[in-house]
């Protein structure tokens, strides 16, 4: 790679380090003068170009020669290029921790260059609008109402629409107006890079004040520099500006080269588009916005009139604006006047001599001292010409409050004279959305006057979309945009590929398209597609466009990743994959796929909302997720899907901002389901028990218990409503207030069921029609059900009977199979999940009580004495256990075989009983023989520690005792902290406590006693003072001897540094004794206080899983449970019948009744939706923000009233003028002859006297 191209590399990079800018002095050049030519009236001392003799270089300054004397000065031909010495950042003295970054540049510099460097390399975002501040250079006198334009007007315009603002850049005349602003601003705005305004300052090289302190070949980072006189006008650098482009013709002390400079990069970012990396709808608009101004600047005007740059002129700012403003108005009124002989053309050739000579006349007025007047006449004609380009803001007579719409006029007016076609309301709207101006789009496009068609929203829909613009979204799809017609499959992959590369979600999806194109690569190689060493760039070329981006497989992909199996891929209908099919199939279908036409591409999508909806929630967006969840269907499913989302993302964050912006806005979604199923249940319980088990086919078949498992949503299971449904469940038929001493009575003597004992609920009739009578219309509820607790709790064995009974209800209904009384009593009892629970607790407390009595009583030696029939019964008892694990964990549906090993490990009890099996199966195989007999029994004696500790898992059940266990496991993360903690004192204090002791004790199992276990027993007491302090030593029988002591005798204990002992001792104690323990005990009560807090939460949750694992367990308990897995074996591969128990918890609607339910749904989220902005609206914030608009407009109006009372004032004044005047007249008229009066002089009335009255 040549050196050039390296250096255009570090242009197009993005922002490093001071360390890898070196590439800047070799592609950024300065100006250098390098001729001599003195100036006439300095006698020879110095050169036209500003600077001195000594000033030159020696080649430059050899050049002095009467012919170069006679010469004009010219950058391009007197001055060469050379690497730019001045560049990095700049820290101003006495302006705290502000930095602001620097460059001097030619003045001919590429404004691609420019603009690369500002964006890609200083990381400036890139703008949405670019106003130019121009004019008004010098010591001039900015006029007040000037200062309250740029201070209320423009900075405000410039941060509502994310714009720079280009100045001059030094402490004079307007630029230091426009600092003071933007530093008023950033006092007043909060901390967040979205509210900053970015103020870039253009000044030239020869003119900046210590500008020696910026130099460093090196760059500078940063360079101090120093500013005085900070209250005056100056030519310093404006501390206010975020960057400065210190440009430089090789002059000093002019303005040389810097206005072309401004209008060439003014020019370059006009052609270039908005949005995140140019994604936007329009190019950048840029606004010159003209203030005052001497004679040069209408030239400035001119030239950049011709480019088509659109200028806003201040009227009453200063000369040059004045000028140009008087003359528009002057020659507009001369065209429009019919009497006017110039009124048929409005270019300056059909322009009559009077009107020039008014120009002329203007001209002379506001530039008096100007000697090419007919120069500048041509140039304001010139301008005059452009006048379309061109707004005229009159500030003193206009509201600073509108500045922002007048900017958006301004632009508008232009781009309507750039482009002839583009209609004007779409020009603006492209605008509103590039300034995300809501408010003014609300009030000028959408307030009923204009028609908008699907068409012209489109491109502005995509706009708002991938640059976060949520109301503008809301906007277009209330007036006349069809999300079902804009969104298809082919828009939504384009709205992936359009992703920020600095979103997580990127990265998670690059590695799925690597993945992709890896695997592609791969089977081109084993198919002799390429060779070895070019496979790689050969395939990446050959493959189509679609082949290189992102696809619908790719987020398919990820979203399995993040929702685990909960429910079925994402997108494979649309992809026309199973979604049985292996990963490794489904990426060859696929790539065989996009190498076609992709006709999937045109189809509608399916959901469209919850596809924005899931492509807002992967971004972290909270308004735009929040505002599809308000519009995409089945409410409570999204928002708990959005919450797993975001969870699992959180884990894969690394910053720590972004992954708890995510943990906020999974909370939120968590809160809009948990009260949406508030407002579902009090409506009707009912339809909230359908809601909570239908399997949803928007989100692949889950129900919403299930996602809400996975999320692990907490506060969504301890709604009422979802308690009671599985109270429901958990209780089957039975009354919920049956005590227990009634369930273990009746267990032991089953004739009870005869009895009335237990109250079983009365049967619930079986409503054919299940959604009739609901209200769709309402949506109350409360007329009809949608499943009845027949469908929810119903008996296991009469599933089969119970489903055909349903599919043939529309033909003839068929009544239930009656059984005898007591066989109906004894499968209501034994089915419900309580007794299955209850039978399960009393029978392993018999296998515990069995495995202990083993071990303590019956423990026969190895065979052919043992084992005993007790054991042996023991044996069969834990293979009944084996068979229920392992139909928990291979028997499920729907799951590959490593994702069904993979779900089971994870769960904590899993692993508890998968040990307890193997130390089980481990210590039967050691105590068959009796080499290792005794092993075996430890082995044995271990495991039924671990088969003991199972109780706690069934004690979760219990109010009080189930947040007690969650303490327990949270404490016992704690102790590993502090077992961290304690090994490294253990480890100091013991090891120097066995080197002062022992001065040579080479036994490794005593060095292991004395280093750990010895000091670890201290803590609790057991100190062998005996052995530690000299004067209270034992003098047992010991021996310093080499050879005794390797031999195993005692080696004797040293009090050479006995005193050092006893220290060590005291400061070990005081550590482990008070600081460690006592962080353990906080550590310990900071954690039962924040689990005792949600403890009705936690036990909720739990409650949860463990009536989930009940229900889906056979009736009997072990050991009697080997013959219900005899049964579902002979049931399910034998005969063949479907398991329906996993119906219990889904239930999946079809026809009209999915509708129905997803518009009642609507309706509750509706409710809830209105009943928060109506709270929202009525709270403090709110009413403060009311209050505070209602001050401001009264004090605008007092402001006009001010303004009114000083008019009325001037007025009196002349009316005072007038009265004296006329006064004075009558007193001398009257003294005079001249005239004779015929009446007497009229007396003034006194009127306050009426005023009184």
């Amino acid at each position: 790679m040549k050196e050039s191209d390296r250096d255009r590399e570090g242009v197009d990079g993005r922002a490093g380090s001071a360390g890898d800018q070196s590439w800047i002095s070799k592609v950024i050049k300065k100006r250098v003068c390098t001729t001599f030519i003195a100036d006439a009236s300095s006698n020879g001392r110095v050169c036209q170009c500003g600077s001195t003799l000594e000033g030159h270089d020696p080649v430059a300054a050899a050049n002095v020669s009467g012919a170069a004397a006679a010469l004009q000065w010219d950058s391009l031909q007197h001055s060469s290029e050379q690497p730019t010495d001045a560049f990095g950042e700049v820290e101003f003295a006495g302006a705290g921790c502000r930095h602001s970054l620097f460059l001097r540049l030619s003045c001919d510099t590429a404004a691609q260059i420019v603009y690369a460097l500002l964006t890609n390399h200083w990381g400036l975002p890139a703008p949405n609008l670019v106003v130019s501040v121009v004019g008004g250079e010098g010591h001039q006198t900015i006029k007040p109402w000037v200062r309250d334009i740029l201070r209320n007007g423009l900075v405000k315009a410039a941060v509502t629409t994310g714009s720079w603002i280009l100045t001059g850049g030094l402490r004079e005349g307007v630029s230091r107006c426009v600092g003071e602003a933007v530093r008023d601003f950033g006092a007043g705005a909060l901390n967040s890079s979205k509210n900053k305004v970015i103020a870039v300052g253009v000044a030239p090289w020869g003119m900046v004040n210590n500008r020696q302190q910026l130099v460093n070949p090196k760059g500078s980072f940063p360079a101090r520099y120093y500013v005085q006189h900070k209250s005056l006008d100056s030519n310093y650098l404006d501390n206010n500006c975020k960057a400065f482009l210190l440009v430089d013709d090789g002059s000093v002390g002019r303005r040389g080269g810097v206005e072309a400079f401004r209008a060439d990069l003014e020019d370059y970012i006009s052609h270039q588009r908005t949005g995140i990396w140019g994604s936007g709808g329009i190019e950048i608009p840029v606004l010159c916005m003209l203030i005052a101004g001497d004679a040069c600047m209408l030239q400035r005007v001119k030239n950049s009139l011709e480019k088509s740059t659109p200028w806003l002129v201040l009227a009453g700012s200063g000369s040059a604006a004045d000028l140009i403003s008087e003359v528009l108005s002057s020659l507009s009124d001369i065209i429009h006047d019919p009497t006017s002989p110039s009124s048929e053309g409005p270019t300056p050739e059909v322009l009559s001599d009077d009107s020039r000579q008014m120009v002329r006349q203007k001209v002379r007025k506001y530039f008096p001292a100007e000697t090419e007047v007919e120069k500048l006449v041509e140039h304001v004609l010139s301008i005059y010409q452009k006048r379309d380009f061109i707004t005229v803001f009159r500030g003193e007579s206009e509201d600073s409050d509108d500045f922002d719409t007048v900017l958006l006029r301004s632009i508008l007016g232009a781009s309507k004279r750039v482009c002839n076609k583009a209609i004007e309301w779409v020009e603006e709207l492209k605008l509103a959305v590039a300034w995300n101006r809501v408010d003014i789009a609300k009030a000028e496009l959408f307030n009923g006057a204009i028609a908008w068609s699907y068409h012209e929203l489109e491109e502005s829909m995509t706009d708002a979309l991938v640059n976060d613009k949520p109301h503008f979204v809301r906007l277009f799809c209330e007036n006349g945009l069809n999300i079902l017609d804009y969104l298809t499959y082919g828009r939504l992959e384009k709205l992936y590929n359009k992703l920020s590369d600095t979103t997580l979600a990127y990265s998670l999806l690059q590695k799925r398209l690597n993945e992709r194109q890896d695997l592609n690569r791969s089977e081109s190689l084993v198919n002799g597609a390429a060779s070895a060493s070019k496979a790689s760039s050969e395939c990446l070329m050959m493959s189509p466009a679609s082949e290189l981006q992102l696809s619908l497989f790719e987020v398919s992909r990820l979203l399995w990743d993040l929702l685990g199996d909960v429910c079925q891929p994402f997108y494979y209908g649309a992809l026309d994959l199973d979604p049985k099919t292996s990963p490794r199939v489904a990426l060859k279908q696929v790539h065989k796929l996009l190498l076609r036409d992709c006709e999937y591409r045109r189809q509608r999508c399916r959901s469209p909302w919850t596809a924005l909806f899931i492509w807002a929630v992967l971004q972290n967006r909270p308004k735009m997720a929040v505002f599809f969840w308000e519009m995409a269907g089945e409410s409570v499913m999204s928002a708990l899907a959005g919450c797993k989302i975001l969870r699992e993302l959180s884990k894969l964050e690394d910053e720590t901002e972004s992954k708890l912006e995510m943990k906020k806005l999974a909370q939120k979604f968590e809160d809009l389901a948990h009260d949406v199923f508030g407002n579902c249940y009090q409506n009707s319980e009912t339809l909230a028990f359908t809601l909570l088990i239908r399997k949803s086919p928007v989100w692949g078949k889950a129900t919403c218990l299930q996602m809400a498992t996975a999320a692990d949503a907490r506060l969504f299971f301890s709604q009422d409503g979802v308690q009671f449904l599985l109270s429901q469940i958990w209780w089957g038929d039975m009354e919920r207030n049956t005590e227990v001493w009634k369930l273990i009575l009746t267990f032991f003597f089953p004739p009870l069921l005869c009895t009335r004992l237990i109250q079983f609920r009365e049967e619930e009739e079986l409503n054919p029609e299940v959604f009739q009578g609901m209200d769709t219309d309402g949506m109350d509820g409360n007329e009809g059900s949608v499943l009845s607790l027949v469908d929810v709790v119903q008996n296991k064995e009469d599933a089969e009977e119970l489903r055909a009974l349903k599919e043939n209800l529309s033909d003839a209904p068929k009544p239930r199979v009656n059984r005898p009384f007591a066989v109906l009593r004894c499968r209501q009892f034994w089915f419900a999940p309580v007794t299955s629970f209850l039978g399960n607790v009393l029978m392993y407390f018999l296998f515990l009580g069995l495995f202990a009595y083993v071990l303590l009583v019956d423990f026969k030696p190895p065979p052919p004495d043992g084992p005993s029939p007790l054991e042996i019964v023991l044996y069969f008892w834990v293979f009944t256990l084996v068979c229920e694990e392992i139909r928990q964990s291979f028997f499920v549906d729907g799951l590959f075989l490593l994702q069904k090993m993979k779900n089971y490990i994870q769960d904590v009890w899993n692993k508890c009983d998968l040990t307890a099996i193997i130390l089980f199966i481990l210590g039967v195989c050691c105590r068959m023989f009796p080499a290792s007999y005794y092993f075996g029994r430890g082995v044995m004696a271990v495991d039924f520690l671990v088969f003991t500790l199972r109780l706690i898992h069934i004690f979760a059940v219990h109010k009080q005792l189930g947040p007690k266990i969650i303490i327990v496991g949270k404490m016992v993360k704690d102790v590993f902290f502090f077992m961290f903690f304690l090994a490294v004192w253990l480890l100091a204090y013991g090891v120097a406590n066995q080197a002062l002791l022992y001065s040579y004790d080479p036994r490794s199992t005593w060095i292991f006693r004395r280093v750990f276990y010895r000091p670890y027993m201290h803590i609790f007491g057991q100190i062998p003072i005996n052995e530690m302090d000299a004067d209270k030593l034992d003098f047992l029988s010991c021996t310093n001897d080499t050879a005794a002591i390797e031999a195993g005798a005692e080696p004797c204990i040293d009090t050479y540094a006995n005193w050092l002992v006893v220290l060590l001792l005291v400061v070990y104690l005081l550590f482990t004794n008070i600081v460690l323990v006592n962080m353990l005990i906080a550590m310990f009560s900071h954690t039962f206080s924040k689990v005792q807090e949600h403890s009705d939460t936690y036990w909720k949750f739990q409650r949860f899983n463990l009536i989930v694992e009940y229900q889906s367990r056979p009736s009997l308990p072990p050991p009697f449970i080997i013959i219900s897995h005899i049964n579902l074996f002979i049931k399910r591969y034998i005969r063949r019948i479907p398991s329906v128990k996993s119906q219990d918890f889904a239930v999946e609607l079809r026809g009209k009744k999915v509708g129905q339910l997803n518009v009642w749904e609507a309706a509750q989220k509706e409710t809830l939706l209105t009943a928060q902005s109506k709270s929202e609206r009525e709270s403090d914030s709110a009413r403060l923000k009311r209050t505070s608009t209602k001050v401001d407009s009264v004090l605008k109006q007092i402001a006009e009233m001010r303004g009114h009372d000083r008019r009325l004032q001037l007025l009196e004044t002349q009316l005072e003028y007038c009265c004296s005047s006329l006064s004075w007249m009558m007193e001398a008229l009257s003294q005079s002859n001249m005239i004779s009066a015929g009446r007497p002089a009229p007396l003034l009335k006194d009127h306050t006297l009426l005023s009184k009255r």
